[in-house]
């Protein structure tokens, strides 16, 4: 058996293809993997280091909404598609699981036209242009939230890393304050605006800290490996501040922490969600709205908190943080709504669906 993955571009679309991956491995080792991706995007280093192999196809950018643009979209979709077709057929591919991203919709045209049966997986609350495109084809399709407008979909969840997927955060949580030096039984904030950072959450952030402190509140900080790390004076006595550049265990980080402050990506929303840590949510004011619409379900399941951007204010979070974090019951509470709408097992029932959309081809 050989499935073709088609999630490249950003981490978004990257990590739960992985995650697949891993799972499919987990159930047959023997199991072939070719991930598509393109020069331009991060496949290139996480495939690879992950021991998956990737084939390059032409990026082909998709615009968000109809625009003219959209008219030179076919004309510049067929060598991509070409190619893809190409390695479906090199590699005897059974299944092509697309995540959406410049490489997906090539792939599902490409599994379109050879008949390799197609499933879709979409991370995100509104679904982009190619996985609208993929799901009209697919065998079955597979979304991240229960509020997903794309038609037959069946809510399973983002797949995980293994180390977030299975994270006991109070088995781990003495281990993970040691690790990044913070005081073993203070409540924990833990701050990040993504991969590299967000410098206006950083700035309200650090202005919070010492109305934080002085409630018994220690944070810890990932600013973003681009963004200047804060001169800190510690105070004796008062609770730690640990700034850091970059957290690359973020199973410890969520251990470490009771609540988080952060955006609301795709990904950040279903982590957060399946290891049951509660989180204030700030959606990027950008793009289409989607980080607000992925952070509404926890939000309304009582498992967060979600402020517009220009509301997040230093006043916002003594208001509204802090009282959580002052509150071991309501922490505890929150923590079991998360945890309750989270999804842990969404690579295996991802898995699941994938060998049923192969055995219904091979019975058909």
């Amino acid at each position: 058996m050989h499935v073709v993955l088609a999630g490249g571009g950003t981490a978004g679309h990257i990590e739960p293809a992985l995650a697949l991956a891993d799972a499919l491995r987990r159930q047959d080792p023997t199991v072939g993997i070719t991930a598509l991706g393109t020069e331009r995007g991060l496949e290139t280093r996480l495939v690879p280091e992950r021991g998956y192999q990737l084939e390059l196809i032409p990026a082909v950018p998709l615009p968000r909404k109809p625009t003219p643009e959209l008219i030179t979209v076919p004309g510049r979709l067929r060598g991509t598609i070409k190619a893809a077709e190409q390695i479906l057929e090199q590699t005897k591919a059974d299944c092509v699981v697309g995540f959406g991203g410049y490489v997906a919709l090539p792939a599902f045209l490409a599994a379109k036209r050879v008949g390799v049966p197609i499933v879709v997986h979409e991370a995100n609350a509104r679904p982009g242009l190619a996985n609208k495109i993929g799901s009209r084809y697919a065998h079955a399709v597979a979304v991240s939230t229960p509020d997903s407008k794309l038609r037959g979909a069946r809510y399973i969840g983002i797949p995980l890393r293994r180390n977030i997927a299975t994270l006991d955060r109070g088995a781990v949580r003495p281990e993970a304050r040691a690790a990044f030096g913070l005081a073993a039984h203070l409540p924990t904030l833990l701050v990040s605006g993504g991969s590299q950072g967000a410098r206006r959450l950083n700035e309200v952030v650090q202005q919070a800290v010492p109305s934080l402190q002085r409630a018994g509140i220690q944070v810890l900080h990932a600013v973003g490996p681009k963004n200047e790390l804060p001169h800190v004076d510690q105070m004796p006595g008062m609770p730690p501040y640990v700034p850091v550049p970059y957290v690359d265990r973020m199973d410890l980080a969520y251990a470490a922490a009771d609540m988080m402050l952060c955006r609301a990506g795709a990904m950040t929303v279903a982590e957060l969600s399946a290891v049951g840590l509660p989180a204030a949510y700030v959606p990027l004011p950008i793009g289409n709205g989607e980080q607000r619409l992925n952070a509404q379900p926890v939000v309304k399941a009582g498992g967060g908190l979600l402020v517009d951007d220009a509301e997040l204010t230093p006043e916002w979070i003594q208001s509204n943080v802090l009282p959580v974090l002052a509150d071991p019951q309501r922490l505890t509470t929150m923590a079991r709504s998360a945890a309750e709408f989270g999804r842990r097992d969404a690579d295996e029932l991802l898995v699941g669906m994938v060998y049923e959309a192969i055995a219904a081809r091979r019975q058909g």
